[in-house]
């Protein structure tokens, strides 16, 4: 017989280690608000913060910030081997597998989640400026990317639905 875990353990234990590594899901949410702000007229936090959950219940997502959080923890304490110690630990620019990781959580999420996301990367506002801060003596080579990645699919989320509000409306014109 097979064995599986739970997705609400899953889900408890995905929440449990974004807390335990210092980002709020509110964090997220403002992230996600700076990509949006622009677009969607009247968009709140508070609108912001159901999308980030709704991305943060795909088991998809989850999988991949257990993941990362994981990597970065174990190169926190050294207990990678080498050279992939080095390369986590610095955040090495040539090392794009925490990116990966994060566009595996935009490829559920469609096309624009990927430009949200490179945009913010980039920049690196809010959380994940915090995120990138080297003095803090914490690994987040993942974090910061999956971070950035949960934030641009539940804006990508918003835009969709947005869009579909918009069509829904003009239809009732038209009717």
């Amino acid at each position: 017989m097979a064995s599986f875990v739970p997705s609400k353990e899953i889900r408890e234990a995905t929440l449990a280690a974004l807390a335990k590594r210092g980002v709020a899901l509110e964090e997220i949410a403002e992230l996600t608000l700076f990509l949006q702000k622009d677009y969607v007229p009247g968009l709140c936090l508070e609108t912001c913060l159901m999308s980030v959950q709704h991305v943060l219940e795909k088991r998809e997502v989850q999988n991949a910030i257990l993941t990362g959080i994981e990597l970065d923890e174990l190169a926190e304490r050294g207990q990678l081997s080498q050279p992939l110690q080095t390369m986590i630990e610095a955040d090495e620019s040539l090392y794009g597998v925490d990116e990966i990781l994060a566009l595996s959580i935009l490829n559920i999420y469609g096309s624009i989640g990927y430009t949200n996301y490179g945009y913010i990367d980039k920049l690196k506002v809010g959380v994940l400026q915090r995120l990138n801060d080297k003095s803090s003596g914490q690994v987040h080579a993942f974090l910061d990317d999956l971070v950035g990645a949960v934030a641009a699919a539940a804006a990508s989320r918003i835009a969709h639905h947005h869009r579909g509000e918009l069509e829904r409306a003009a239809e009732q014109q038209t009717d």
